[in-house]
């Protein structure tokens, strides 16, 4: 989630040298090539079946295809920090996600904490004007604020895949589907752009990009996700906007209000309260079980 978040801020450098559409290309090239021997199927695995390519295509779609077009977008139109704090609201879409698509029942903490990061959303795009604050559209805030929906639709998605696939092959496959998706724009763009000014800096930065978001990152979670329990593993999502809020800070120079603060604040509160695990009450028959002999 801290490789996440610094990728986000870092992602306001790329945006300023490459379009949009061909640096999600570009990603998703990378990737592919890097992790092209991660596609063939292991021995131990089922052959993918009917349902388990939709998913996989949804997958790619909504958490890779969609997320990276308006996570740019709207980071070129805001700014990293702010993309930093909207990324915070993910744990609560993921809860109101499961709600709508799995029947999983919202807790009355769960609700609290959506309120709590939608509040801190809300705060963020109505202070944009505020003084000492960044001039930006209200679309960017809605392209982030999308971003968000289609990465909470990744992980709903991801629950079901991961119990067929391994985290390496879910990886590589939905980054092919990504790649297949953005590849018309990404041609249309790179037809007209002159690759000779991109700086060798702005080169390796891509190269971390693309190997950060498409491969590192996913292959990390997913293994996590193995020895952690899913609502435990929400909570540590709070690096995510505590690490873009430092690359926008500290390495692009952006300006930290108080409404930022409070933003922040907000998120986070919310992330905690989506994601916490509950405290579990001793069973009675624990009360009932033998005393240890004197």
């Amino acid at each position: 989630m801290a490789l996440v978040g610094s990728y986000v801020g870092l992602s306001k450098l790329l945006v300023a040298v490459f379009p949009v559409f061909l640096l999600a290309w570009l990603r998703f090239g990378i990737a592919a090539v890097a992790m092209a021997g991660w596609i063939r199927r292991p021995a131990d695995e089922a052959v993918l079946g009917t349902s388990e390519k939709r998913l996989l295509f949804a997958q790619s779609f909504f958490g890779n295809f969609l997320f990276s077009i308006c996570m740019l977008f709207g980071v070129q139109a805001t700014s990293a920090l702010a993309a930093g704090v909207t990324m915070a609201g993910i744990p609560a879409a993921v809860a109101l996600l499961s709600w709508v698509l799995l029947k999983e029942r919202i807790t009355p903490r769960a609700a609290l904490g959506i309120a709590c990061a939608v509040g801190g959303i809300a705060l963020l795009a109505f202070a944009r004007n505020a003084p000492g604050a960044a001039t930006a559209p209200w679309w960017g805030y809605a392209l982030l604020l999308a971003a968000v929906l289609c990465e909470a639709s990744y992980v709903v998605i991801g629950k079901r895949l991961t119990a067929s696939l391994s985290p390496r092959r879910i990886s590589a496959l939905i980054n092919v589907w990504g790649l297949l998706l953005v590849t018309p724009f990404g041609i249309w763009q790179a037809l007209s752009f002159d690759f000779t000014r991109v700086a060798p800096a702005s080169w390796a930065l891509l190269l971390f990009y693309a190997l950060a978001a498409s491969m590192v990152s996913v292959w990390l979670w997913m293994q996590g996700l193995k020895g952690v329990p899913a609502q435990q593993a929400g909570v540590f999502t709070v690096m995510l906007p505590l690490s873009a809020a430092a690359i926008g800070v500290l390495l692009l120079g952006e300006h930290f209000t108080a409404a930022h603060a409070v933003a922040c604040a907000l998120a986070l509160a919310g992330l905690l309260l989506a994601t916490w695990p509950a405290r579990t009450r001793p069973r009675a028959a624990s009360a009932a079980a033998p005393r240890r002999a004197r």
